[in-house]
C-alpha cells in the first residue's frame, strides 16, 4: 500500500518538531496547523482502515490476527484431538473475519476525531513520539469504537455452534483465573482484539513515516512545516 507523500511529510515535521520550543510552535497560524494535520490524520486513518478492512486484513496478518485468547488456546488442541478441527479452525476464521468486517466502519469515527482535534492536540502529536498521532486515536475514539463495532462481530460470531461454548468454558476459565475478565465473552473479545490490532496498524504506519519520509509537501503543509 502507498503511503501519500502529504503525510510522510506531516510525519517528517513532527520529528523536527522534536527539538523545537512551544513558542515557535504557537507562532504558527492555529487555523493552518489544524488544517494541515487534519489532512495527513485523515489520510493516514483512512490507510490503515483499508488495509484491515479487508479478506485477510486480519487473518492473513500476524501482527494481529486474532487467536483463542490464553489458556483457551488449550482447549482448541483438545477439539483438535476430539476430531472437531474443522470447528476450531471456523471459530477463529470468523473471529478474524469478523474484525474485518467491523473495523471498515471506523472511518467515520477517526474522522470525527480529526474534525474536533484542538491546537493542543496538535501540539502534543508534532512534539510527540513515534505513536503521538496513534495515541490521540486511540484516547478520542476507543469508547465509540467499541459501540460501533460489537453489533457487527455479535452478528458473525452468533452464527457459530461454538459461540455458547466459548462464553461457557470461557466464563469458568475467568472465575478460576485462567483467563482475564475482559475475554470471557467472544463479542468482547473480539471487538477488543480489533481494535487493538487497527491501533497496532496504525502505530507502525505512523512509526514507519517518521523514520523515512519521502516526497514533497502540499502548499499548506509547507506553510506549516516550514516555519517550524
Amino acid at each position: 500500500m502507498n503511503i501519500t507523500r502529504d503525510i510522510a511529510i506531516f510525519i517528517t515535521a513532527g520529528v523536527s518538531a522534536l527539538t523545537v520550543q512551544a513558542g515557535n510552535l504557537d507562532a504558527i497560524s492555529n487555523k493552518d496547523a489544524t488544517s494541515g494535520l487534519r489532512e495527513a490524520l485523515t489520510q493516514a486513518g483512512n490507510a490503515a482502515v483499508s488495509q484491515l478492512g479487508t479478506q485477510d486484513g486480519f487473518f492473513g496478518n500476524d501482527r494481529v490476527r486474532i487467536p483463542l485468547p490464553g489458556n483457551l488456546q488449550k482447549a482448541e488442541k483438545l477439539l483438535r484431538t476430539m476430531g472437531m478441527g474443522k470447528q476450531a479452525d471456523e471459530l477463529e476464521l470468523t473471529m478474524n473475519r469478523a474484525a474485518e468486517s467491523a473495523v471498515v466502519e471506523a472511518k467515520p469515527i477517526l474522522v470525527n476525531a480529526v474534525k474536533k482535534m484542538s491546537w493542543e492536540d496538535a501540539k502534543g502529536i508534532l512534539t510527540g513520539g513515534d505513536n503521538a498521532a496513534t495515541e490521540y486515536f486511540k484516547r478520542t475514539t476507543s469508547d465509540a469504537l467499541t459501540t460501533k463495532f460489537k453489533p457487527i462481530v455479535h452478528q458473525a460470531t452468533s452464527r457459530l455452534s461454538l459461540a455458547e461454548k466459548y462464553d461457557a468454558y470461557a466464563g469458568k476459565g475467568a472465575e478460576l483465573g485462567l483467563v482475564k475478565k475482559e475475554d470471557a465473552n467472544l463479542d468482547d473479545y473480539v471487538t477488543r482484539k480489533a481494535l487493538d490490532g487497527l491501533f497496532v496498524i496504525m502505530a507502525d504506519k505512523e512509526k514507519a513515516i517518521r523514520q523515512d519520509p519521502i516526497g514533497q509537501t502540499s502548499a499548506i503543509l509547507r506553510k506549516v512545516f516550514g516555519a517550524i
